[in-house]
């Protein structure tokens, strides 16, 4: 089985090819738990299927111009990696850029938890 490391190397190289979909797919375990920092029904997805369908909708919503992937940093059955997004909000038509952390658990040779953090906008 995959050391903790190993993932990281290799999910970072993914999400850096633009296989993000294809990164979760691999790694994503069947009871996954997501978690962002927002309200609302996508705060906290639980299984495999619902994080799916929060990733469904992310692209469904934006178009994705670029995506930077820093790391990662391994810590025991832990890895982080920062990601670096030009987006545009489909409904809206608005451009952004935003930067965030993720943090992702390893168990099993599959990533049972991913915690995600924003920078405040000022």
């Amino acid at each position: 089985m995959p050391q903790t490391d190993q993932i990281a190397a290799d999910f970072a190289a993914l999400c850096r090819a633009g296989k993000l979909e294809e990164a979760g797919e691999k790694y994503w375990a069947k009871n996954i738990i997501s978690l962002e920092p927002m309200d609302g029904p996508m705060a906290r997805s639980e299984g495999i299927d619902a994080v799916k369908a929060k990733s469904d909708w992310w692209y469904n919503a934006h178009d994705v111009h670029k995506v930077g992937v820093s790391g990662p940093a391994v810590n025991g059955d832990q890895f982080m990696l920062h990601f670096d997004l030009d987006v545009t909000e489909k409904e809206s038509g608005k451009r952004m850029q935003m930067s965030e952390e993720a943090l992702y658990k390893v168990a099993d040779g599959k990533i049972v938890e991913e915690r995600f953090f924003f920078s405040p906008q000022s």
